[in-house]
């Protein structure tokens, strides 16, 4: 792992809660991940700007790209990159939007095999996002 990721403490299991300090605000309740052996578990991310509790404005494109580019800033925190990832779940505030936020998707993945992916609408997400989007990586 990589200088600019710190970890709020390894459990007996061999767990370690890490944390970039670069997507999520200082005092959000929860990590960027967990590392487990050779996975990754990233947190869910938002299209938040980096560092702000509030969205990339512009509607579910930006905020997709975005939420992409977060999980992508995580995993290069630890040596990886979304070509990487092995697993990605995918929650949309409105299924209605499913159709701009695959074209958005795709075009962030561009260079970079899709990973296997499941999505599904809720009923909805932290700061009245669209959208958000959790991952698995191996290393």
């Amino acid at each position: 792992m990589t200088s600019d990721v710190h970890h709020d403490g390894t459990d007996t299991g061999g767990r370690t809660r890490v944390a970039t300090g670069k997507v999520l605000p200082p005092g959000v309740p929860f990590p960027d991940g967990i590392r487990a052996g050779g996975l990754l578990f990233v947190s869910g991310q938002l299209g938040n700007v980096p560092g702000q509790m509030r969205l990339r404005q512009g509607g579910i494109a930006p905020e997709t790209l975005q939420a992409v580019l977060n999980v992508r800033t995580v995993l290069q925190s630890h040596g990886l990159d979304l070509g990487d990832i092995v697993r990605c779940t995918v929650m949309l505030r409105d299924m209605g939007e499913w159709h701009a936020f695959n074209t958005a998707y795709e075009a962030a993945f561009t260079g970079f095999p899709l990973p296997a992916r499941s999505a599904f609408g809720c009923a909805g997400l932290a700061l009245d996002a669209r959208v958000e989007i959790e991952v698995t990586a191996a290393s």
